[in-house]
């Protein structure tokens, strides 16, 4: 009984802090409640006993993803009159794919009471989900693992890649061509007649 209420007190709070996030008028502030959405989430991971999900939510996306993205928004100048120009213009796309969202997810919710689902891998004794997770991954599921590996490293290289500018107005130094230097190159003496007083 505690943990259905848990479950409906984490449930309204990750839908009200979503819709939050589509409707606050500052970035700022959707991004907090992106933050709150994502907490309450791993905190129904933790109810439904997927620890390692729950940490790596929280690690992942709270502790990089979204420091990250509240850094770019709060460091950069955004013109909100600008953004809601087009809001009208996507509303009809954004509204078919929001029901279509919403019949996937009724159509699996649907199923479990059908009688449809699979039933559930059985965990042996004394093994947590944390390390089944891990011993499926590297082994089932190994060559999916690797390419998403090395897509993700692909895309951090052309990230580097597309925004590794080369300025014209900064100075650059060159470490060998300061090594090269000679002394008679930097200093030059001037004989000078002495001064007189007169």
């Amino acid at each position: 009984m505690f943990e259905t209420v848990v479950f409906y007190f984490f449930a309204t709070v990750l839908l009200l802090a979503a819709l939050r996030v589509i409707t606050a008028r500052n970035p700022v502030h959707a991004a907090l409640f992106l933050v709150l959405a994502f907490f309450t989430a791993a905190g129904i991971w933790l109810l439904l006993r997927a620890e390692f999900l729950a940490i790596a939510l929280v690690l992942v996306y709270v502790g990089a993803v979204m420091v990250l993205f509240l850094f770019v928004v709060m460091m950069l100048d955004i013109n909100l009159e600008r953004l809601r120009e087009g809001f009208w213009n996507y509303l009809p796309l954004g509204a078919v794919v929001g029901v279509l969202m919403a019949a996937e997810m009724g159509l699996l919710l649907a199923s479990r009471y059908a009688g449809f689902t699979g039933q559930p891998m059985e965990t042996p004794a004394g093994v947590g989900n944390t390390k089944m997770l891990g011993r499926l991954i590297y082994t089932d599921y190994v060559y999916a693992f690797e390419i998403a590996a090395v897509i993700l490293l692909v895309a951090i290289v052309a990230a580097i890649a597309l925004t590794l500018r080369g300025r014209k107005d900064t100075r650059r130094q060159d470490p060998s061509a300061q090594l090269r230097v000679r002394r008679e190159d930097r200093v030059r003496l001037v004989s000078m007649p002495s001064e007189r007083d007169e």
